[in-house]
């Protein structure tokens, strides 16, 4: 199924590199545009929900809306994904962000309860000759990914290996399943979710906006990477007087072994998790749109366990993301107006490129993934 945006308009956004604009306005400002992106890129594909440990930690099953799908997740065995629907009746059987330490979950309505595998584990008064077998929860697919967990809630997606690709290779080396939560922030930004994705990948605003960064590393080194799968990413350098991104390039953390030290990788799985991935550090940014407009976006740190104080690494990335933020909210404002026409791409944002042109494939219904 296409996407409600103007298949003309994604031809120019798939034009060559050089030739191509950016996506129509109504990809940035139509309601009925994220409702089909809730749907199909979201609920349709593979969205991280966050960390397994911090969402099975004290309880057995959790509630998750996964784009426009209610979802639960159960810790028995392995962490396990169903639709939140009773197969009686079908009422919910968790409410929304709700979440039960039970052993097995338990509609509220008649009382059905289904062990955390999915199977039925009781039905009331159904009778005797009563076959429970063929009525056990849908299970969605669900995989753990290097600690964070990822849930298809439609059922529909591609292999979470080929959705992956060739990111598995640079992001192991961190082993951040290992590292320890030590910050985060949370933020509500006025700005469409694609919007701060494409901010996120490319530093040809850098020089103007981010001071702080350009001091520990230089906004024009690097390059972007070419590997199977729906993400996009690039690395950048560290100066050669700098250790890590803070705002003096020392680093007061631990540095994580058989990693480069002098690059930090900037990775964005589609749809909603980027991963930062610095010498003595790992920070992500996991979103959530709201509206067109609206934006929720968990910032994450991790490190050794044994670093005590974060907020070298949370200071820096706090004032750049604010910085961030506020220019995403003003492209979301000129976005909205009636004058708006999709710009074209300097040389420099090929990775804009290459997430514009993997939305628009999607949109049109055609592969996200790039082939091996």
């Amino acid at each position: 199924m296409t996407a409600p945006v103007d298949a003309r308009a994604l031809e120019a956004s798939l034009r060559p590199h050089g030739e191509s604009v950016m996506l129509p306005r109504e990809a940035y400002t139509d309601p009925a545009v994220l409702a089909w992106e809730r749907r199909h890129f979201f609920a349709g594909t593979w969205t991280c929900l966050g960390r397994v440990d911090e969402l099975s930690d004290g309880t057995t099953q959790r509630e998750v809306t996964v784009g426009d799908i209610a979802t639960i997740v159960t810790f028995g065995e392995r962490p396990r994904a169903f639709a939140n629907t009773c197969r009686h009746r079908g009422h919910e059987l968790l409410q929304r962000d709700e979440t039960s330490e039970r052993r097995a979950v338990v509609c509220p309505y008649h009382g059905w309860s289904y062990e955390l595998d999915g199977s039925v584990k009781a039905a009331p008064r159904m009778g005797d000759g009563f076959h429970t077998k063929p009525y056990g929860l849908v299970e969605l697919p669900a995989e753990v990914w290097q600690g964070w967990l990822f849930v298809n809630a439609t059922g529909t997606a591609t292999s979470f290996a080929d959705h992956v690709g060739g990111l598995t290779e640079l992001v192991a080396p961190y082993a951040p399943e290992s590292l320890v939560l030590k910050a985060r922030h949370a933020y509500d930004v006025a700005s469409n979710w694609k919007t701060i994705v494409e901010n996120y990948h490319e530093c040809y605003h850098c020089p103007l906006i981010h001071p702080e960064l350009c001091k520990v590393s230089p906004p024009t080194s690097g390059d972007n990477w070419n590997l199977p799968g729906a993400w996009v990413g690039g690395l950048m350098d560290l100066r050669p007087d700098a250790e890590t991104m803070s705002l003096d390039g020392r680093s007061h953390g631990v540095q994580l072994e058989g990693v480069d030290p002098r690059r930090v990788n900037y990775l964005g799985l589609f749809p909603n998790l980027l991963i930062s991935l610095h010498p003595d550090y790992v920070m992500t940014h996991r979103m959530e749109p709201r509206t067109p407009s609206l934006t929720a976006i968990e910032c994450s740190w991790y490190f050794r366990p044994e670093v005590k104080d974060p907020s070298y690494a949370v200071e820096f990335w706090d004032i750049t993301n604010r910085e961030d933020w506020a220019a995403c909210e003003s492209v979301q404002r000129g976005a909205e107006s009636p004058h708006f026409r999709p710009g074209p791409l300097s040389p420099a944002e090929d990775a804009v490129y290459q997430w514009v042109t993997m939305l628009a494939r999607g949109y049109l219904g055609k592969p996200l993934s790039t082939p091996a």
